[in-house]
């Protein structure tokens, strides 16, 4: 479909380097298949990065021959640089990127551009992980790719599920307020962008998709893990010093609550607490129990602790405080964490006695003096998420409450 007087809806990008065996059935494809479906403008672009084989010749044969097919030169290598280079250029109102190989089925193209071209959503991504999901490739990649969004969610508090399919969309506007921001120009490209987007309280569409590994696929799994990973690193540690400035995102573009929630009156905030900390209890024990005969009693009340104190905050930052949004989240999970080794110097120290008193204490009285430890803990908790961690600030901008609403601060 030709480009109306309204401009160009849709721009699909597809990165290209030494594709010369699949580059002309892949991309005929593709444009017989907009013809066909796709109601809104639309254009192919062909970004190759730094290709040396015949790439460049067919790319540019096609883009004659093809309706509304594009050819772009990039003399350097990379996917990020190529999805950078033809994105900055576009003036669609929605990017989207496939790979080359078309190892996704492309009846789920329009269901991923649709709520992106209404403004419905900021990005749209295709998952192989859903549960309506239909995907085929070998054990070992199946492993690795569960593997690192199982990582990639508990590590960056992120929710969408499979970061690394080729098939994902954005808002044009979105783009270009994310792009300056993303460092990496590898396959970690997609990974940043959509950290960025959620911690910037963007919304992201996801669909299922049905899809199948391509046999020769040149990718070094091993190598791009090793990338990946280092990415994370980069990027936490680019959100703990603020200079992703995913508040500023967040006030320009984020979606907020339809209702902003007010905070629960005190009566409500002990009774929330209480729920929070009796399941919190549960959970300590349960992983104590667990843990205390590979490490012993002073370990496995630590991790114990450790492990509830992360989702402990975060359950009493959104469920008995009303606390919503990305604004002061880092800072309020150290303080929780402060908090946490308070409340472990209080239980540990119930233990120490215990010893003292009774060197051959079974865990039934381990737990029992812990429980109580955990219950004069738990005041002391409240206390200080109440007054401290939680409680209401006043910013600069004519003395607001600002704890339910971005600021400049470090958020992971």
């Amino acid at each position: 479909m030709k480009p109306s007087s309204g401009g160009l809806a849709l721009e699909i990008v597809v990165p290209v380097f030494n594709e010369q065996a699949i580059l002309e059935k892949s991309i005929t494809k593709l444009a017989n298949y907009l013809l066909q479906e796709m109601t809104s403008t639309w254009q192919i672009t062909i970004a190759d990065n730094a290709s040396t084989d015949n790439t460049p010749t067919i790319a540019r044969r096609l883009a004659e021959q093809l309706p509304n097919v594009v050819y772009r030169r990039l003399e350097v290598k990379g996917r990020g640089f190529a999805l950078r280079d033809a994105w900055n250029a576009s003036s669609a109102k929605v990017l989207a990127y496939l790979d080359v190989d078309l190892s996704t089925d492309l009846a789920a193209l329009p269901p991923l551009v649709a709520p992106l071209l209404s403004g419905h959503s900021d990005v749209s991504i295709g998952t192989r992980l859903g549960q309506s999901s239909r995907v085929s490739r070998g054990p070992k990649r199946e492993f690795i790719s569960r593997s690192y969004n199982f990582l990639l969610r508990r590590t960056m508090q992120v929710r969408f599920s499979d970061a690394q399919c080729g098939f994902k969309a954005i808002r044009a506007e979105v783009a270009k307020r994310i792009l300056p921001h993303i460092e990496d120009n590898g396959w970690f490209f997609d990974t940043e962008l959509l950290i960025i987007a959620e911690r910037s309280g963007l919304r992201i569409h996801e669909i299922p998709v049905d899809w199948v590994d391509d046999p020769d696929s040149r990718v070094d799994i091993r190598q791009t893990a090793v990338d990946d990973l280092r990415g994370l690193v980069r990027v936490a540690g680019s959100l703990l010093k603020g200079s992703i400035p995913v508040q500023a995102i967040y006030a320009e573009l984020g979606r907020r609550p339809i209702v902003p929630p007010g905070r629960p009156s005190f009566f409500g905030q002990v009774l929330r607490f209480g729920l929070v900390g009796a399941a919190s209890t549960i959970a300590f024990a349960l992983l104590y129990l667990v843990l205390q005969a590979p490490f012993g009693a002073q370990q496995a009340n630590f991790l114990a602790l450790l492990l509830t104190a992360v989702g402990n905050t975060a359950a009493n930052r959104r469920f008995t405080f009303g606390i919503r949004g990305p604004a002061r989240l880092f800072t309020q999970q150290f303080q929780g964490l402060v908090v946490f080794l308070l409340a472990w110097t209080i239980t540990s120290s119930s233990l120490t006695l215990l010893h003292a008193v009774n060197v051959d204490a079974a865990p039934s009285h381990e737990l029992l003096v812990l429980t109580g430890a955990n219950v004069l803990a738990t005041l002391l908790r409240f206390v200080l998420l109440r007054a401290w961690v939680f409680g209401a600030r006043r910013g600069n901008q004519g003395g607001a409450r600002i704890s339910n609403r971005p600021a400049e601060e470090p958020a992971l």
